[in-house]
């Protein structure tokens, strides 16, 4: 007995109903099966609702001779159905994994494409959300991977949506066959070395064999994953807002936790708030890698233990966690001359300088700490600098690029440290503006 047939532009409607608003909707569109059925599946229903402006993207890999002729196809096929056409070849980085280089060359274009309030829809099914459950669990995936595609996510100034999850594989070859639509077959979907063609290929026939809701029962784990990630986020949300204390050096402008907050959980609960606030600031390590976080947090207090990660390095610091990266590893070169104080000034590596108020007399230039640096205090005498940052707290990273005002071999003034950055009498005042660097919070 044949099953009948869904009601497939009802099913979509459906689940594009909360992205009606969107002053774009852009089809992923690679000629194939499936990203074809949804671009007629969109045209055809544009012409009974009012739905945003449809056009469609189409991403020329160049890894192969046949695609050469893909764009063409994809043309053609907009050209009839009155859908505008953006073609963008992209440049695929060599490496281990030639999915991934493509796929990542793939969304870095359609990143740049959406725009805010714009939608990207690609056209992955039920059967893709199986074969990548599948996919993960043998990479030894943790939660976050096992909850599959997400349904829609944040994808550069918009968003990206997955309306096809709920459909599988046949019934989108039924509506292709019902309504006699062309697309194109990628002879590397043949190719068994790839891991997901041979998932598809050889392995799901075998399952679904035996055990005929294989799919269905797969796809339904990976959202029940999914909202058990989402509760760990919500936890992770609740922990990290306890630890997100202010701090006396925020004018840093570095992401920082208050370490003593964080050891008051368990473990698992740490390693899951510290990998919710570490995520859109670097890769992170598989769940067998974070001894690096556990010598971080088990150090003992004199020590400056730190934690190198894919985009920057965890440091411990004066009962903290921060976070740096980009010119923040870089040592600054020294020394800088400024030859004109009453305008600020650009340190390599290393933010800006201003000088307010009474400019001092000389020839001033800025140094870093080396060791053994002395400065005179007013009513205090010649302290050492390493006790006047002690006394002062600062992070032992921040240290050795904290700006130093000399003017000759005479140490003026230290950037930022009340009472030790600038002359009260003669009323000028030195003050840093740290590096910033684009840490992915947006």
């Amino acid at each position: 007995m044949s099953r009948p047939m869904i009601d497939l532009p009802a099913k979509l409607l459906l689940n594009l109903k909360p992205w009606r608003n969107a002053t774009t909707w852009r089809i992923a569109f690679s000629g194939g099966l499936d990203s074809t059925v949804l671009l007629h599946l969109l045209v055809h229903l544009a012409k009974t609702e009012s739905l945003p402006t449809l056009s469609a993207i189409h991403v020329h890999h160049g890894l192969q001779a046949a695609a050469d002729a893909w764009p063409d196809h994809c043309q053609s096929v907009c050209d009839a159905l009155g859908v505008p056409l953006q073609v963008v070849r992209v440049q695929v980085q060599p490496g281990a994994s030639i999915e991934r280089a493509a796929r990542d060359a793939r969304y870095a274009a359609f990143i740049e494409a959406t725009q805010a309030n714009e939608v990207l829809m690609t056209a992955q099914h039920r059967d893709d959300q199986a074969e990548t459950l599948l996919f993960r669990l043998l990479r030894g995936a943790g939660v976050r991977g096992l909850s599959g595609m997400p349904s829609e996510r944040p994808l550069g100034r918009g968003h990206l949506l997955r309306p096809l999850l709920n459909i599988t594989r046949a019934e989108l070859e039924a509506y292709a066959t019902e309504h006699q639509l062309s697309w194109i077959e990628d002879p590397s979907n043949q190719d068994h070395q790839f891991s997901r063609n041979y998932l598809r290929h050889q392995v799901f026939p075998v399952l679904t064999a035996r055990w005929p809701q294989a799919v269905a029962t797969m796809a339904r784990s990976a959202a029940h994953l999914s909202e058990a990630q989402g509760l760990l986020d919500e936890l992770a949300q609740i922990d990290l807002a306890h630890a997100s204390t202010a701090s006396d050096f925020d004018w840093l402008g570095l992401p920082s936790l208050e370490l003593a907050l964080l050891e008051k959980l368990s473990d698992a609960r740490q390693r899951n708030a510290l990998s919710h606030w570490l995520k859109p600031l670097t890769t992170l390590p598989d769940s067998d890698h974070w001894s690096g976080w556990e010598n971080v947090r088990d150090a003992t207090g004199d020590a400056r233990p730190l934690w190198r990660l894919a985009a920057g390095e965890l440091h411990r610091a004066g009962g903290r966690l921060w976070w740096l990266s980009g010119g923040w590893l870089r040592t600054p070169p020294s020394p800088v001359s400024w030859a004109e104080p009453s305008v600020s000034l650009v340190l390599p590596d290393n933010g800006v300088l201003t000088l307010t108020g009474q400019i001092p007399d000389g020839l001033l230039h800025i140094r870093y700490r080396e060791g053994g640096e002395v400065m005179n205090l007013p009513g205090r005498g010649h302290r050492d600098l390493k006790r006047l940052l002690n006394e002062s707290g600062v992070p032992g990273f921040v240290r050795g690029r904290l700006p130093l005002l000399y003017r000759g071999e005479q140490l003026l003034a230290v950037a930022n440290l009340r009472g030790l950055d600038g002359n009260a009498k003669d009323r000028w005042n030195l003050h840093w503006q740290p590096p910033h660097e684009d840490l992915g919070l947006s």
